[in-house]
């Protein structure tokens, strides 16, 4: 579904190599763990995926399709969250949402449907009609939330996602997490609460100065690491 294969980006002319030599396969039903310090390179490599940031070399493919070549459909195939979303604030929340499944071409009756189910979840129905400047940080997380489902993309790419979330905000942005890999998709996401990651991911690859360091499921990531039993002993051995 999701697939790096060689892929670096440098800034400063090559001075600071932010992301190096990338080689990383996220399969069709997995929710993927991208971990890393920061600065190691996470936010970077979500930008190239998405198309906001161009490779300096290798290749990123979404759904079969090259976010370089074949921009519309790679991105067609992604629902995105980015780590700091920043929203139409004049538009209200139906407004903004029409938008999003306008640009994906989500047909009016399925639309309703999807918002009215997401909207209920995150307790976001009597806002709606609010323009979104009125909205708290963890309302327009939630809508960015929402706006990224609207489309039922293959993939899910998401930057720390729970950042500004209630616990029950939270949870479900989890199950849907969940219910959308049982489907056959892929959500790849970033995340510093090891804790959700440790509970909620199927593999896990940590970043460290640009390059990765580990991959895999927490018993391969144990016998990467000595056989360290939780992940947050196993992040810290790994990027000493």
């Amino acid at each position: 579904m999701l697939i790096f294969d060689q892929v670096s980006k440098s800034y400063k002319k090559g001075a600071v190599k932010a992301v190096d030599d990338l080689s990383l396969h996220v399969r069709p039903g997995e929710i993927f763990g991208f971990l890393g310090p920061n600065g190691a390179g996470k936010t970077t490599t979500i930008k190239m995926a998405v198309g906001l940031l161009r490779a300096d070399a290798g290749r990123i493919t979404v759904s079969g399709f090259d976010i370089v070549k074949e921009p519309l459909q790679a991105k067609s195939a992604i629902g995105f969250v980015p780590d700091n979303p920043d929203l139409y604030e004049r538009l209200t929340g139906l407004e903004y949402l029409n938008f999003i499944a306008d640009v994906y071409r989500v047909p009016a009756d399925l639309r309703r449907k999807r918002m009215e189910r997401l909207l209920e979840m995150f307790e976001l129905t009597s806002a709606i009609g609010d323009l979104v400047q009125g909205y708290s940080h963890g309302m327009q997380q939630k809508l960015a939330l929402t706006g990224a489902w609207l489309h039922d993309p293959n993939v899910l790419i998401l930057d720390e996602p729970m950042v500004g979330l209630d616990p029950r905000s939270a949870h479900l942005t989890k199950d849907l997490m969940r219910e959308h890999c049982d489907r056959g998709k892929t959500v790849f996401f970033s995340t510093h609460v090891l804790e959700v990651a440790e509970k909620l991911c199927d593999r896990i690859g940590i970043i460290n100065k640009g390059k990765l360091i580990a991959c895999g499921t927490m018993e391969e990531l144990r016998t990467q690491a000595k056989n360290q039993e939780s992940l947050e002993n196993i992040f810290l051995e790994l990027t000493e």
